[in-house]
């Protein structure tokens, strides 16, 4: 069996690094995806394949309806949706991926510190699994591969 795993959050820490490397050394069939974490490129996705924007608003609009293809594509390839909410960020584009992965009717693990517990009490309700790091997450997943 192999696993397909889409990683939601911010691109500012190493965080997926930190769940790929997790995932390796468990020895685990995963294949992981996620949003592009170059944040220019990002930010001028848009711009490049449309061309230049007159207003920065239309420079974000562009590139979101890009990056937004992006994710709903990898979104639905994913098996699993791993969402990492985390203090240092504002974490708006996780919420909307955790919620799309929720009405998808993806499996979602939620990565959240229990500082955020509140702020994120119905998201976390609609989780399957709701852990505090990316150890527990990949735990998480490495129990779906046991056979006894």
């Amino acid at each position: 069996m192999e696993l397909s795993v889409y990683l939601a959050g911010e691109i500012h820490s190493s965080w997926r690094e930190d769940i790929k490397q997790l995932v390796n050394e468990a020895n685990l069939s995963i294949t992981c995806y996620g949003p592009m974490e170059n944040h220019d490129r990002s930010d001028h996705i848009g711009e490049e394949i449309l061309g230049e924007q007159p207003t920065a608003i239309l420079k974000d609009e562009a590139a979101s309806s890009i990056n937004n293809l992006r994710t709903q594509i990898l979104l639905e390839k994913s098996d699993v949706v791993i969402a990492l909410f985390g203090e240092s960020y504002k974490q708006w584009n996780t919420a909307m991926d955790a919620s799309t992965a929720i009405a998808k009717g993806k499996p979602l693990i939620l990565i959240r510190p229990e500082t955020l517990h509140h702020a994120l009490k119905e998201l976390s309700n609609k989780a399957q699994v709701v852990v505090e790091t990316p150890e527990q997450a990949v735990a998480a997943l490495s129990y779906i591969f046991e056979e006894e």
